[in-house]
């Protein structure tokens, strides 16, 4: 990206204070592209998960994880790639941020082959299902009754590793089939923290109080 500066102007004012612009200007010519190239294309076709990052027009953040077959996060071109939203809790957080403020990071990782990473940092817009299929025909299909609902759009402005220093390995396991999509309560982990629980005890006017102390 010849004549623009790479990073954000904090970035640059921490390099100048703990004199690390020489590292980071290698890495900026050598390791941030502005579009994916083959090795990227690959590498995001036999992804099954992804960890999402968003934020709202206030800068506060929200991280999300998505996750389904291998290549379930489709490119579409060099600089496009879109990833399927489904039914979900309703709440939408991630595609409210979006609608708010369309700056997204995504950080793809092989724990278990390569071990690297892969980030992509772009703007993104919200596409129904219908809408986004008849431009891009090669989109992937429901799997298991598992429609996507619609897809976030994303315009690629980085691309750039993630190293496999503090990466673990990890392997994967054999899981009972999964009911994609389900409202099931349980199926989906129930109140796993006691959220719903503590909650519940906190609008119960016979729940003593707590005193900080």
């Amino acid at each position: 990206m010849p004549g623009i500066q790479r990073g954000s102007d904090g970035e640059h004012e921490l390099q100048d204070r703990y004199n690390t612009q020489d590292r980071a200007g290698r890495f900026y010519d050598d390791q941030v592209l502005d579009r994916l190239n083959p090795t990227m294309v690959e590498f995001i076709a036999r992804m099954d998960m992804a960890f999402i990052a968003t934020s709202d027009k206030h800068g506060e953040c929200d991280a999300s994880f998505r996750a389904g077959l291998p290549g379930f996060l489709h490119v579409i071109d060099e600089r496009t790639i879109a990833y399927p939203e489904y039914r979900g809790n309703g709440v939408m957080a991630s595609l409210g941020n979006i609608l708010e403020n369309p700056h997204v990071g995504i950080l793809l990782i092989d724990f278990v082959r390569d071990l690297i990473g892969l980030h992509i940092n772009g703007s993104a817009r919200i596409i129904d299902d219908e809408n986004l299929r008849r431009s891009v025909s090669d989109l992937p299909e429901s799997h298991k009754g598992r429609a996507a609902e619609r897809w976030v759009v994303v315009d690629i402005d980085e691309a750039y590793i993630h190293c496999r220093k503090h990466i673990p390995h990890l392997v994967p396991a054999a899981r009972e089939q999964r009911d994609w999509g389900t409202d099931n309560v349980r199926a989906k982990g129930g109140d796993y923290f006691g959220a719903k629980a503590q909650s519940t005890d906190a609008t119960d006017p016979t729940t003593p109080a707590l005193v900080p102390r």
